[in-house]
């Protein structure tokens, strides 16, 4: 696996690069809506600005991501296939790029994930692989699969395409409203929140940029607070699409451009995939939510502020969403 990532582009993306995705993606990606609610600006004090890639095709902002990598391979490289490890969204985005290019895709997929996020990878015509859950697992099954098989890599999150095309979604934000005085994001593997700093800190002089992650699940900010990367394998958290650890190509970006990273309870995160449900009309999924649960738990000061919040996907389970049946 380490000798295929040598076809990956070692320069970080800028604001440039993300711009040049973000043309590139445009015939495959839905420009997701931007809402707001008066009813949430006045119970946080703020503005709030939510971006919907909960109605991304695909269900989530994975596939501006993984369509920028699809897009930017070479015929040679095209030809051999991709391959992948996702707890689903990543998956499901890289089958759906995969298939608009009429390559094939394999996935290594834990075996907890959730049955809608299963199925939607297969739908688009993936092959899955099926592993012991936790990062170790995925990692040692995705180097065995490419072992046996001269499959290219795209990796969920700790890749510079990958990253650059995770920006076009504060990019679209920003372009429609460029008055934003900060930008929310989940932080997981660092995909998302890298790409969006490079963009909020390319368009704009003044904007904090904050990710947000379980208390559960708290690498990134560990990460953050110490200077060095730190690892977690397995953690239990209702937000799995955020389990994933800080890539090795995302923290320097992190660290770097983005002004600080707050955590959220498990209660505060279900108590805000409700809320977003019952005032907004939007279905998202709890690792979306996170950025919510921010504000619900008072982790940060938005009084007076514009605020954009990236509602990252809606891909949700209903036969195991016990926030859809207990009140808040």
């Amino acid at each position: 696996m380490s000798n295929d990532f040598a076809t990956v582009p070692e320069q970080e993306p800028d604001i440039a690069a993300i711009q040049a995705a973000a043309a590139r993606i445009r015939p495959f990606v839905r420009r997701t809506p931007v809402v707001s609610d008066e009813s949430l600006d006045e119970q946080f004090g703020g503005r709030l600005f939510f971006k919907c890639e909960n109605l991304q095709r695909g269900g989530a902002f994975k596939l501006r991501g993984a369509s920028n990598a699809i897009c930017s391979l070479t015929e040679a490289l095209a030809a051999r296939g991709v391959a992948t490890h996702s707890s689903g969204n990543h998956g499901a985005a890289l089958a759906l790029a995969a298939r608009q290019r009429g390559i094939p895709a394999v996935v290594v997929m834990p075996e907890n994930s959730s049955a809608v996020k299963l199925a939607a990878v297969r739908s688009h015509g993936a092959e899955v692989i099926l592993c012991p859950p936790g990062r170790i697992a995925r990692e040692a099954a995705l180097a065995a699969l490419i072992a046996r098989r001269e499959l290219h890599v795209i990796h969920p999150y700790d890749d510079y395409r990958v990253i650059a095309g995770q920006g076009t979604a504060c990019l679209e934000l920003i372009e429609e409203h460029p008055e934003m005085d900060i930008v929310l994001a989940p932080v997981g593997g660092g995909g998302l929140l890298s790409g969006t700093a490079i963009a909020a800190r390319g368009l704009l002089r003044r904007v904090r940029v904050i990710g947000v992650e379980p208390e559960q699940a708290d690498d990134a900010w560990r990460s953050f607070k110490s200077g060095e990367r730190v690892l977690l394998d397995a953690p239990d958290t209702v937000a799995d699409g955020l389990r994933s650890s800080l890539g090795a190509r995302n923290f320097p970006i992190i660290r770097r451009c983005v002004d600080d990273i707050v955590r959220v309870s498990e209660d505060g995160i279900l108590r805000a995939t409700r809320l977003v449900l019952e005032r907004l009309k939007l279905l998202v999924e709890p690792s979306a939510a996170v950025v919510v649960a921010a504000l619900l738990e008072e982790r940060l000061d938005i009084r007076g502020r514009n605020v954009g919040v990236i509602l990252s996907g809606g891909n949700v389970d209903l036969e195991t969403a016990r926030w859809l049946r207990s009140s808040p």
